[in-house]
């Protein structure tokens, strides 16, 4: 794993085959508990920075454990399991938002921090402990399905056609085309997010109008 505890590639392949093995032989229960031996931290992860809520997010864990166990022996493989796994993920996180005792109140604005930001150093702003907390903050006051396609894309670094596989949501059938359409759709919604945090970050003081803001929102 890298510094940020993300799986490596090489890693990555051999958990994804040894999951497919134990699934051709019909061990599903095993091949459950490997995979979430090998991701599923890093699913507790992800719904927990998008529930905002710990109970919850162990709630939708175990939403998710059993979606993986019921959908696993129909899985056919058209994406990478780790894809399929974050798409449950994602549903089990979803399924929970919009139960009515589960409606989330956004962060608002008022809600981030206030810091005082240092004199300026040889330390690019975003890389200062308390502006990356403030940074964190704004990230926080989006919605949930925009919190969780940054988490996909930015934080888990996943291509934008497995995004797409994650994030679909249409009655649709989810053909080659139609994925290419929804990535395209989504990379547009991802540039609007960062427009948006851009915005906010400027009139909160982290950056410049005229600085450059992309590193804290890649």
């Amino acid at each position: 794993m890298d510094r940020q505890g993300t799986m490596m590639a090489n890693d990555r392949e051999k958990l994804e085959q040894e999951i497919r093995e134990l699934c051709e032989r019909g061990d599903t229960a095993g091949a459950v508990e490997r995979a979430l031996q090998g991701y599923g931290m890093e699913i507790m992860r992800l719904m927990a920075s998008v529930l905002h809520n710990p109970e919850l997010a162990k709630d939708a864990f175990s939403v998710f454990c059993e979606s993986l166990l019921k959908g696993l022996p129909t899985f056919r493989w058209e994406s990478s399991f780790r894809t399929w796994a974050y798409r449950l993920a994602r549903n089990a996180c979803y399924q929970l938002v919009h139960a009515p005792s589960a409606r989330e109140t956004p962060v608002s604005a008022s809600a981030i921090p206030e810091a005082p930001l240092r004199h300026r150093s040889d330390t690019r702003p975003w890389q200062r402990t308390s502006v990356k907390e403030r940074f964190r903050a704004l990230r926080e006051s989006l919605e949930p399905d925009e919190r969780m396609l940054l988490l996909l894309r930015v934080d888990q670094r996943l291509a934008w056609t497995e995004v797409a596989r994650v994030m679909w949501d249409s009655d649709e059938e989810m053909t080659q085309a139609a994925v290419t359409r929804r990535a395209t759709a989504l990379r547009q919604q991802f540039q609007r997010i960062k427009t948006h945090l851009r915005q906010m970050a400027i009139e909160q003081g982290l950056i410049e109008e005229d600085g450059q803001s992309a590193e804290p929102f890649h």
